[in-house]
């Protein structure tokens, strides 16, 4: 007998909380094209489920999500339509945070372990945030000779200038207890107990109007945060072309050949 694989994308419900697993830990999570569809279509899934008053979104095994996936991008390293392979994949995932954000009903991130990069963006998008002792949240991209462009305006959004720029032109990666104190994760708590906290969360936002918190949610995302598309989008092209250069190959091969990167001109 055939074994059929798992979902890349696990869906579950118990109202009035849904749940989606992003499930490759074999490969930390990374956001596939294949991966990025599947939990779009969660996302659309979820929306119709009236039951459903908020969304945890979380990682099997011991990551959240490394964001997008490095072998793909290197993939596409030499070809001719490189450079429209890579912005299909920035665009993509743009989109992806756009229906985060506009997505009706409050998600929670419950962030299992590292969330960089892409991944780090995922928690951004969501409404708020709460992580075990053993995540970790950053922006490596520099690192790997590109840069994290469709992330900066949603870590700006969250945590302001300051913050951000630090994070960002450090490449830094930093601690769950970090990571809470400049407002990133609202809440740590044990592993074990963070799905059961998200159903809290859950039942309490089940306490009011459906309305009242969908309006609540247009509000800040799109009155306060009404700029954030616009960013996106810019963020979006930037974060294509730096994929173009000379590090960016380098910063892609190295870290697939897990060795320190030679910088051109260095």
């Amino acid at each position: 007998m055939i074994k059929m694989s798992e979902p890349i994308v696990l869906v579950k419900k118990h109202a009035p909380l849904g749940t989606i697993i992003l499930n490759r830990p074999e490969k930390r999570n990374a956001l596939s094209k294949v991966m990025i569809e599947e939990l779009e279509q969660a996302l659309r899934d979820l929306h119709g489920e009236k039951s459903v008053r908020a969304i945890v979104i979380t990682g099997a095994g011991s990551a959240f999500c490394s964001g997008l996936d490095l072998a793909e991008m290197h993939a596409a390293v030499g070809e001719d339509d490189a450079f429209e392979r890579w912005r299909e994949d920035v665009v993509r995932l743009r989109d992806l945070f756009e229906q985060i954000l506009r997505f009706p009903k409050p998600i929670i991130a419950a962030v299992n372990g590292p969330a960089v990069a892409g991944g780090a963006g995922l928690v951004l998008a969501a409404d708020f945030a709460i992580a075990s002792p053993e995540a970790t949240f950053g922006f490596p991209e520099p690192k790997r000779g590109v840069i994290s462009g469709i992330c900066a305006p949603l870590l700006t959004f969250r945590v302001g200038g300051a913050h951000a720029a630090r994070m960002l032109m450090m490449a830094e990666t930093i601690s769950a207890e970090r990571a809470a104190a400049i407002g990133i994760f609202q809440e740590i708590q044990p592993h074990e107990k963070l799905w059961a906290r998200g159903m809290e969360i859950a039942k309490e936002i089940a306490l009011s109007a459906d309305e009242a918190i969908q309006l609540t949610k247009r509000m800040l995302n799109e009155t306060i945060g009404e700029t954030l598309e616009t960013f996106l989008s810019a963020g979006a092209a930037a974060s294509a072309t730096s994929r173009t250069t000379e590090a960016a190959a380098e910063g892609m091969k190295a870290f697939l050949e897990k060795r320190d990167p030679k910088w051109p001109g260095s």
